[in-house]
């Protein structure tokens, strides 16, 4: 992973525009992610629920047994195909399942479409959700300025570039952990949409237990042109205010990109309290 301090919105645009000729390709975009703490890891809501290393066989019968308590609320039929022994033996036996992770998969158009939405509303989740849009990352990476004043502010937030194929191939070795990105294009919630949303997983294959998901980040500690590259872009605290009210300029804003009552209520007094006292001092 790449490390780089920027001092401001120009830089950061440059930077983008500079790796995008370099890098970027129809069928491999950049992605992008925002922390709004440059001391932040890239962790997906499962870690952070304290199972970093889940196993998929234990993690599909989780969501399975769940979805009809999410039909019900939602008025949306999840086709998830019950847990079986051929999907049991497919989970720990089959080494190129992680290759072939697509809408498809594990005989079920309905499966990836069900992860982004349990993604969307807050069920821990092996996705890790990246945006095609730099300024979406960057709304995120500095949107709770818009509606509180912390006492002491990181110094610097990160938004995240990720590049997948970067020399036409991936490599690894084999049974080491590895990502992969999962796919735009998926009847999910309108915020997929809105975010210009992607995700990936990453997961290693265990020849005792099977398919296990693993952090991101480590994956790229010594790949460089191995597997993909991670550029970490830092901008200064203190460029959050102005580079909020840019984006909101273009109609980029928190009820923008969940349209919701909620977000409605953060982007009114956003800007009818916060950028007004700004332009006062």
């Amino acid at each position: 992973m790449e490390i780089k301090d920027l001092p401001d919105w120009a830089a950061f645009q440059n930077e983008v525009q500079a790796l995008r000729i370099k890098y970027e390709r129809p069928d491999y975009p950049l992605l992008f992610r925002g922390l709004p703490d440059s001391d932040f890891s890239l962790t997906t809501t499962l870690e952070r629920a304290g199972c970093e290393r889940m196993l998929w066989d234990d993690f599909y019968r989780i969501i399975h047994r769940i979805k009809d308590a999410v039909g019900t609320l939602t008025n949306v039929h999840w086709e998830i195909p019950p847990y079986s022994t051929e999907m049991g033996t497919e989970f720990r036996q089959d080494r190129s399942l992680f290759d072939q992770v697509s809408p498809t998969h594990f005989s079920s158009a309905a499966l990836y479409p069900f992860l982004v939405y349990l993604r969307h509303y807050g069920f821990p989740s092996p996705l890790l959700d990246w945006s095609l849009s730099p300024n979406v990352a960057a709304f995120f990476a500095f949107r709770n300025l818009a509606v509180e004043r912390p006492t002491k502010l990181p110094l610097k937030r990160s938004i995240y570039v990720y590049c997948e194929y970067p020399g036409m191939v991936k490599g690894g070795a084999v049974g080491e952990p590895a990502m992969r990105p999962i796919g735009r294009y998926v009847r999910g919630h309108p915020r997929h949409y809105r975010q210009q949303s992607d995700y990936t997983m990453c997961a290693a294959f265990d020849t005792e237990a099977g398919w296990r998901f693993h952090p991101h980040e480590p994956v790229f500690g010594g790949h460089l042109n191995r597997q993909d590259i991670l550029w970490k872009l830092n901008l200064p605290s203190s460029e959050g205010m102005k580079i909020l009210a840019l984006l909101n300029q273009y109609n980029l804003n928190a009820y923008s990109l969940f349209n919701n009552e909620e977000t409605l209520m953060e982007t009114l007094w956003f800007q009818e309290h916060v950028l007004r006292s700004i332009s006062k001092e």
